[in-house]
C-alpha cells in the first residue's frame, strides 16, 4: 500500500513539474485529430469556415483549421443512392428482408378514374453538386423524399388504375423521372435522378381478388386474340397461295390451249398449201394417216368379198380359242 502511494504521489509530482509539456502534447493531439481529414475515393469535402462556404477538396489526405474554426462535410458524390417509397429494406443479402413496418401511407394512391392503388417505388439519385446539396436546401434528402412523392402521386392521377397496374407502369416510371428531375432542377438541390423504378403495384387488399379477376380476363382475352391472329395466318396465306396457283393453272391453261390452237392453224395451213400444188396425193396421203391412226383403235375385223355366197359361218370372232389339251404320253398313266 505504501509503495502505491508514492507512485502516486511521484506521477503527481512529475504531472506539475512538465505540466507546460503535458498542456503542450494534448494541444497537438487536438490540432491533428481536427486538422487533418481523410476523403474517400467516392467523397467530395466541403469545408465550411465559421458556419460559411469556402471550399471543396478532393478525395485524399487534406487539412483545415483546427479547434472547430473549420469543418469538413464530406458528399458521397460518385456513389449512387436510392430512396425507397411503400417500403424499407433491412437486409439486402442474397434474401432480401423487408421492414415489417406498415408504410401504407406512402405507397396508398388516388388514380384518375378514383380508384384506389398501392404503389411501391424506388428512386436512384446521384449527388452532382454538394454546394447545391448542402447549402440550397435544407435537409435535401427529406426535401427529395417529399418531391418524389407528389411527383408519384401527379402522375398516377393522371391516369386509370388499369394503366397503373398493368400497360402503363413503364410510362408512369418515365414520367416521374422526368418531372422529379425537372424539380430537382427548379429547387438547385445537386442531385441527378438516375432511374425511377416501380417496385411493385397492387390493389388495395379488399378488392384485389377483383383486380385479379379483371387482369385474368384481360389475359385469356389476349390469349384468344393470340390464337385467332395464329389461325388466320395459317389459313389466309394458304388460301392466298391456293389462289394464285389456281390462276397461274388457268393463265398455263390458256398459253397452252392457245399454242396448240396456233400450231393447228399453222399445220393445216402448209396441207392446205401442198393441196393446191398437189391434190390427189395429198388427198390419198391424208387417207393413209388417217387410216395408220384409225385402224389400231378397232381391233380385230374380217374384210370379206361382197359377192362371196358359200363362206362358212365364222364363230367365236374377236374371243381367244380354247387350245385343244395335249395328248397324254404313255408314262403317264
Amino acid at each position: 500500500m505504501t509503495n502505491q502511494t508514492d507512485q502516486a504521489q511521484y506521477y503527481i509530482y512529475w504531472l506539475k513539474k512538465n505540466s507546460k509539456l503535458v498542456f503542450i502534447v494534448i494541444a497537438a493531439l487536438i490540432v491533428l485529430l481536427t486538422s487533418v481529414k481523410t476523403v474517400a475515393p467516392e467523397q467530395e469535402g466541403v469545408v465550411v469556415q465559421l458556419g460559411k462556404y469556402n471550399r471543396t477538396v478532393q478525395p485524399g489526405l487534406n487539412f483545415i483549421l483546427p479547434v472547430g474554426i473549420e469543418r469538413m462535410y464530406k458528399i458521397p458524390v460518385q456513389r449512387q443512392l436510392k430512396q425507397e417509397f411503400g417500403f424499407r429494406t433491412d437486409d439486402p443479402d442474397v434474401r432480401t428482408r423487408y421492414a415489417a413496418e406498415d408504410y401504407s401511407a406512402e405507397s396508398l394512391m388516388l388514380t384518375g378514374d378514383l380508384n384506389l392503388g398501392e404503389v411501391e417505388w424506388v428512386v436512384q439519385y446521384r449527388i452532382i453538386d454538394s454546394y447545391q446539396y448542402l447549402f440550397r436546401v435544407r435537409n435535401a434528402e427529406g426535401a427529395l423524399h417529399d418531391m418524389s412523392e407528389a411527383a408519384m402521386r401527379k402522375i398516377v392521377g393522371d391516369r386509370t388504375v388499369n394503366e397503373v397496374l398493368t400497360v402503363g407502369r413503364q410510362e408512369v416510371a418515365t414520367s416521374v423521372e422526368t418531372l422529379l428531375q425537372e424539380m430537382c432542377e427548379e429547387y438547385e438541390n445537386g442531385i441527378h435522378i438516375d432511374q425511377v423504378v416501380l417496385q411493385d403495384v397492387n390493389p388495395p387488399d379488399p378488392v384485389k381478388p377483383s383486380f385479379n379477376e379483371v387482369n385474368q380476363a384481360l389475359q385469356q382475352k389476349e390469349t384468344l386474340i393470340n390464337q385467332a391472329e395464329s389461325e388466320y395466318n395459317k389459313v389466309i396465306p394458304r388460301a392466298r397461295g391456293e389462289a394464285i396457283e389456281t390462276v397461274e393453272l388457268a393463265q398455263a391453261y390458256a398459253v397452252d390451249r392457245v399454242n396448240r390452237s396456233e400450231g393447228e392453224s399453222e399445220r393445216f395451213n402448209r396441207v392446205y398449201s401442198e393441196y393446191i400444188n398437189a391434190p390427189e396425193v395429198t388427198k390419198k396421203r391424208l387417207y393413209l394417216e388417217t387410216l395408220e391412226r384409225v385402224l389400231p383403235k378397232l381391233g380385230n375385223k374380217i374384210i370379206m368379198d361382197e359377192q362371196g355366197s358359200n363362206v362358212l359361218p365364222l364363230l367365236n370372232i374377236g374371243k381367244e380359242r380354247i387350245q385343244a389339251p395335249e395328248p397324254l404320253d404313255d408314262n403317264d398313266n
